[in-house]
């Protein structure tokens, strides 16, 4: 079949990329290597919950078509979280500086370029920065994601499972890491044997392995990301008073040498997202759009549970409104499972230098449909700031492909100075709420106590003068997220308590994460 000839080119995707509903802009079409500003390159709001991937060498441009997108999506009234892992993103809350050459790029694309800022809130994992502190209990976070974190095997994660199954039979919470050792502590003790021998698939040599890798975990200086106040990530759907959609920024600078770390909790991001979102259904646009950098290391080495849960949680969530984007090199990085949820595509130069680069360019060409591009020729050939783009329409269909020159942030290209990074992150309201670390009775003091009576009631001094009738029962405060059960009628404590226990392990989700109590 003959190709189109250019003004057929231009036509077809100008046409391609016309939606009837809201969209944000990427850019205007090439062809023969020929800006067309009359053809612009468009994503439709409502098809953003069908995920996306955004690709490309270093180099290329991911990281500005991040902030072109959610600029445009924050206008229109669109919550984002980024993670930023350069920094280059906090000049998000910055206007951008003209130029010049800014605005004859600007004007060439067809865009109407005005600097401007954006109402952000920067987040720091544990405190880590200067961004509001994003913590999770470790109950919520769950034995799976640990296991990640652990780097523990398939055997050991089974039985770190067992564990968390353990400490939400008896009612133990876990809220940082000490919690979870008191636990491991408790049951490789002699006062624990009977306990670790009811749970039948752990041993003793297990335990005491789990032990030692989480003392190490400890020692690495992990136990920050732990506790509480835990972060609520509905708060990531916040709406700006002028209603602009809040930029959520995730400062991950100083975790580059733990990629294991953000990477995972990224993931408990979106997994608890997706355990407290309600259905939704196919909306006008979406209520968060979660983009995920160096989307690769989400994927190395993970278990089978990890994978499958990962896998489930991207199927599934955007029934809750959410879409979430892969940044990345190539489309190898993704597993196929998620690849193939992946509708929309921002793919940036590759290069051909190595024969794993043109196996790589191979596969990422038989990703796309047929065109009128040389699509080989496009991807290496490509300058920074333009990429081959492909999207579902309104009727979710594949649009034409098209070759892109990428719009331009009308924020600050590169970093903000720190200290309006600084005072960003104090003027926030949540950083009242979630800026100091507290440690309320959980697993450690629980179990301390009980070995406190025990000792006692061992004690000569205990066992003299009246009769023994036993340690006193440990009176537990009540914690803000749980009211004191009440004492007057035996038969509900009772069933109370059940439910409570059942509704533990019916609440744990995909990754073995639990629920947050309201």
């Amino acid at each position: 079949m003959a190709k189109n000839t250019p003004e057929q080119q231009v036509e077809k995707i100008s046409s391609g990329y016309t939606f009837e509903g809201g969209a944000i802009t990427l850019g205007a079409a090439l062809v023969d290597g020929e800006v067309h500003p009359e053809a612009q390159v468009r994503l439709p709001l409502r098809m953003m919950n069908r995920h996306g991937l955004v690709a490309g060498a270093t180099g290329t441009g991911k990281t500005i078509t991040l902030q072109v997108m959610a600029e445009q999506l924050s206008n229109a009234g669109v919550p984002v979280f980024l993670a930023d892992v350069k920094g280059d993103l906090t000049g998000l809350s910055t206007p951008g500086a003209s130029s010049e050459k800014l605005l004859a790029r600007t004007q060439s694309v067809g865009m109407e370029w005005k600097a401007a800022s954006f109402p952000v809130d920067y987040y720091s994992l544990g405190g880590s920065g200067e961004g509001i502190p994003v913590r999770a209990t470790v109950s919520s976070f769950g034995p799976v994601l640990l296991a990640r974190i652990m780097e523990l095997n398939e055997t050991q994660e089974s039985s770190l499972l067992l564990v968390f199954h353990y400490a939400d039979q008896q009612d133990l919470e876990l809220y940082d890491l000490k919690d979870l050792r008191a636990v491991i502590q408790h049951l490789t003790s002699d006062e624990g044997k009977a306990d670790l021998a009811e749970l039948g698939g752990l041993s003793s040599a297990t335990a005491g392995v789990l032990l030692r890798e989480l003392v190490a975990l400890e020692a690495k200086g992990m136990e920050k990301f732990f506790g509480e106040p835990e972060f609520d990530t509905t708060k990531l759907l916040r709406i700006a008073d002028d209603g602009r959609g809040v930029l959520s920024c995730l400062e991950l600078p100083s975790l580059l040498q733990q990629p294991l770390v953000f990477s995972t909790f990224l993931i408990w991001l979106l997994a608890d997202l997706f355990e407290e979102l309600p259905e939704v259904g196919d909306a006008d646009k979406p209520k968060l759009v979660f983009f995920l950098d160096e989307a690769h290391l989400l994927f190395n080495d993970a278990s089978k549970a990890f994978m499958d849960s990962i896998t489930n949680t991207v199927r599934l969530i955007r029934s809750k409104g959410v879409g979430v984007f892969f940044i990345t090199q190539t489309p190898k990085d993704v597993p196929g499972e998620i690849l193939g949820q992946l509708a929309n595509r921002v793919q940036h130069a590759l290069r051909a230098f190595t024969p794993d680069d043109a196996k790589a360019l191979k596969a990422t060409v038989s990703t796309f449909p047929t065109s009128d591009y040389d699509l080989n020729e496009a991807l290496t050939q490509a300058g920074t700031g333009e990429a081959v783009v492909v999207v579902m329409n309104e009727k979710g269909a594949p649009t034409p492909v098209a070759w892109t020159r990428m719009w331009s942030p009308t924020s600050n290209m590169g970093a903000s100075p720190a200290e309006t990074v600084k005072q960003v992150a104090d003027a926030s309201p949540l950083m009242q709420e979630y800026g100091t670390a507290v440690d309320r009775e959980s697993a450690f003091e629980v179990l301390a106590a009980r070995t406190t009576a025990r000792d006692t009631a061992a004690s000569p001094v205990a066992g003299s003068g009246t009769a023994d009738t036993g340690p006193a029962p440990q009176e537990r405060r009540p914690s803000a997220s749980r009211p004191p059960a009440k004492q007057d009628n035996p038969v509900m404590e009772f069933a109370m308590q059940a439910a409570g226990l059942l509704g533990k392990e019916l609440m744990r989700g995909m990754f073995g994460t639990r629920r947050r109590r309201r």
